[in-house]
């Protein structure tokens, strides 16, 4: 096994952290700035004052909670873009915005490795931008999450983008249920993105638990791979799940089939400083 690597997404024109400190985070997302807890931010931020469009107070992050304190002029949604690919950004009562921007460079990886044709796989696809960045690079893409809130909110941001008459197949379904269905039709898959949450529930009530269910998730991902499959993704949010952790899982699943395996942590890159405020964990095979 080798050394951990941290992937990095740096600033882009609609999403930038300003600043981080004092367990807070300062964000820009399009014109509108915001203030989020933020655990990890374990240092003074730069400036002693962040002037702001809103920000997010109370909860934790393993109990929920909290509320937004917003100014009159926040809309209740805007639109942001990723290259070529437009969604909408809105306050969420779960004090993010509507998509995970440190999954930026994630998204640029993956549409490097995607071609025309290629059949993607994205579980748990949330608001569906990893799925809309590869059905732009020409990918025939399955969408799979359990809320139909937000596969309702993944097909309104394929529309904005201009690829909702693109071969995304969108589905309200439970992760594991339907990976094991795939699997029993032989179904096969150029390319799939994982991102679990920590807890869930499918559409039937079912309870997704990470520590639990990931061996699973990543042995029915390994079996639906084509044989000339080219990627594998998988990011963790899980605070007490180690980046060794999952390259071990990873290693285990992949034995065999060639390509090369990376793990680490991935970070977003204060303007303010430079400073790498570190958010998630990841794993990733390639060909």
């Amino acid at each position: 096994m080798s050394g951990l690597d941290v992937l990095v997404t740096e600033s882009w024109d609609d999403y930038a952290l300003l600043d981080s400190g004092n367990g807070r985070k300062f964000e820009r997302y399009g014109p509108y700035k915001f203030v989020r807890p933020e655990a990890q931010a374990l240092w003074q931020p730069a400036s002693p004052e962040w002037k702001h469009d809103g920000e997010f107070t109370g909860g934790r992050d393993d109990e929920g909670g909290g509320r937004w304190d917003l100014e009159y002029h926040v809309p209740e949604r805007w639109v942001v873009s990723r290259g070529p690919v437009r969604f909408h950004a809105t306050n969420t009562p779960f004090r993010h915005l509507g998509f995970f921007p440190d999954m930026g460079a994630q998204w640029d990886w993956m549409r490097a490795q995607t071609t025309p044709g290629m059949r993607v796989l994205n579980m748990f696809g949330y608001t569906g931008v990893g799925s809309l960045i590869a059905a732009e690079a020409g990918a025939q893409v399955t969408h799979v999450d359990a809320s139909k809130k937000a596969v309702a909110a993944a097909r309104d941001n394929a529309a904005l983008t201009g690829l909702a008459d693109t071969s995304v197949r969108w589905l309200t379904d439970d992760a594991l249920k339907f990976m094991r269905r795939e699997v029993r039709r032989g179904s096969k898959y150029h390319g799939i993105l994982l991102d679990p949450p920590k807890y869930g529930r499918g559409p039937e009530g079912e309870i997704w638990s990470l520590e639990r269910d990931l061996p699973e998730l990543m042995h029915l991902a390994r079996q639906l791979l084509a044989d000339d499959a080219a990627f594998l993704v998988l990011t963790v949010y899980a605070i007490r799940m180690s980046a060794l952790a999952i390259r071990a899982l990873t290693d285990e699943v992949m034995a065999g089939a060639g390509g090369t395996i990376e793990a680490g942590d991935m970070a977003i890159r204060e303007e303010a400083r430079g400073l790498l405020l570190p958010t998630a964990i990841y794993t990733r095979w390639q060909r």
